[in-house]
């Protein structure tokens, strides 16, 4: 593998440029964008049949095909097959436990270290696991501090805030190497007859203070009438809750990252919750930071393993999750680099990439590989290129099943449920303000099997979603 890295970041592939040439969309497409006020200037549309990618084949739709676009969350796609491919579908990621000092019985009398590997699902639940693994070693009294070493990955300049303004939504996480439960806050809505009450389902302590009024009215969006504040004292999460929650709605589920607060300040929360709850002792400080060169008498504690890649990646795509997104796209250049992990070369990398399997990379733009970005671009062609060249590899079946299947589950599990084409399409969608995407593959009632991609981009793309619907039933039907 460190061959093949250092073969890709050294070859440079001259490739041509090819000329699509547009083709007329469905007549039901193009109604179903009349309808949406959507014109056809703001879309990308690539439709082929799978074919060796050595082979030339006539798209059976190209439209604006080379006009790089905002792809929203199909850019995982591309980091996702530049995974598999790179990395290899065996691939996992290491969380490992170091202590330093000296034990005494069952006493450390020095520092825990907890060395993040970049797991991107390090849930509670094996997160619980590694912590007993840890008591299995024999420790059950920490007396120095528990370090949080995050050397993997490069510090980052990262505000969840910047996006949309937006911070406390679980899709503004951002990449850290120990990533805990996707640093979100399961928080319970109950509508009791005195008001309403705060309870969180994740492990931590959990004070909170509700100054909601209840009111009459439909349920709605009740998320938007609520403000969460949260704030860290004496190791515990404290989250203030104000505004207004309609009665209609009674209990709630909320997900909710506690921003301002660190990954290290939820991460401290947890461990020192699971920690007392497997009968531990810990009074220390929580400290987060970079260690590049362990201590030199820090021993190795354990260490865990996260789920193979094809696991992750099915979790990543099934249900759209950008902060594991952007730590497998991190991976490609740790490893490539043998460095901590820069999101700028593993972009780079991933261009390089593109032309190591044939595709002309001009106008594509790498940010995080999530597609949560204003930036990142790529074009119809592009992505049905590459989904074409993914369906002739040997990771295939990892990459397919990683999406979502078209009106059975994941985010498209409630798309075109009265179509024909329900369940015969692996299709990963993608949506910002502004954007709705999608691409995968359409296996058509004639048995065959055919790459499409539709990309809008237009202020009205909230209503394009129909017309991407009757695309793909277009293509069930007559391709």
């Amino acid at each position: 593998m460190r061959l093949f890295f250092a073969t890709l970041f050294f070859t440079c592939t001259a490739l041509s440029s090819t000329s699509l040439h547009a083709q007329s969309l469905p007549p039901t497409v193009t109604q179903a964008l009349q309808k949406a006020r959507v014109p056809l200037d703001a879309l990308g549309v690539y439709v082929q049949e799978v074919t060796q990618p050595s082979q030339a084949s006539t798209p059976l739709i190209s439209w604006q095909a080379d006009q790089p676009l905002q792809p929203a969350s199909t850019m995982k796609l591309v980091t996702s097959y530049a995974a598999l491919d790179l990395l290899g579908p065996a691939y996992s990621w290491k969380t490992s436990v170091y202590m330093t000092g000296q034990m005494a019985g069952d006493v450390l009398q020095g520092d825990l270290i907890l060395q993040g590997g970049g797991d991107p699902r390090l849930v509670v639940e094996n997160f619980w696991t590694l912590l007993r693994q840890i008591r299995a070693a024999g420790i059950r009294e920490i007396q120095g501090n528990l370090i949080l070493d995050s050397s993997w990955m490069e510090p980052q300049n990262f505000d969840a805030a910047d996006f949309d303004g937006d911070p406390t939504r679980p899709y503004n996480v951002g990449p850290d190497a120990l990533l805990v439960n996707f640093n979100v806050m399961n928080l319970q809505l109950h509508n009791d007859a005195g008001g309403l009450r705060v309870t969180t389902l994740t492990p931590l302590a959990l004070q909170s203070s509700v100054n909601v009024r209840l009111v009459n009215g439909a349920c709605g969006e009740w998320r938007d009438k609520l403000t969460p504040t949260f704030s860290m004292a004496q190791h515990k999460i404290n989250v203030a809750l104000s505004g207004t929650y309609p009665s209609s709605c009674g209990d709630k589920t909320w997900l909710l990252q506690p921003y301002p607060l660190t990954h290290g300040d939820y991460v401290g929360a947890l461990f020192r919750e699971l920690w007392q709850e497997t009968g531990g002792q810990f009074n220390g400080e929580v400290q987060q930071g970079v260690l590049p060169v362990l201590p030199a008498m820090a021993g190795l504690v354990t260490e865990m393993r996260s789920e193979s890649l094809p696991e992750i990646l099915r979790d990543m795509n099934k249900y759209s999750n950008n902060v594991m997104t952007r730590l497998v796209m991190l991976t490609l250049d740790k490893e490539a680099s043998q460095q901590a992990a820069n999101p700028a070369r593993a972009a780079q990398l991933i261009q390089q990439w593109f032309a190591h399997i044939g595709i002309d990379a001009q106008g594509l733009q790498m940010e995080n590989g999530s597609g949560l970005s204003r930036t990142e671009r790529i074009s119809a062609y592009q992505m049905g290129r590459m989904l074409n060249h993914a369906f002739a590899s040997p990771v295939m079946p990892e990459l397919m099943s990683s999406l979502p299947v078209l009106g059975v589950d994941g985010t498209m599990k409630k798309r075109a449920l009265n179509q024909a084409v329900a369940g015969h399409a692996h299709i990963k969608s993608g949506s910002l303000e502004g954007v709705r995407a999608i691409a995968g593959y359409v296996l058509a009632a004639s048995g065959k099997r055919y790459v499409v991609v539709c990309f809008v981009n237009h202020k009205n793309a909230v209503q394009s979603s129909a017309a991407q619907d009757e695309l793909l039933q277009w293509i069930y039907a007559n391709g």
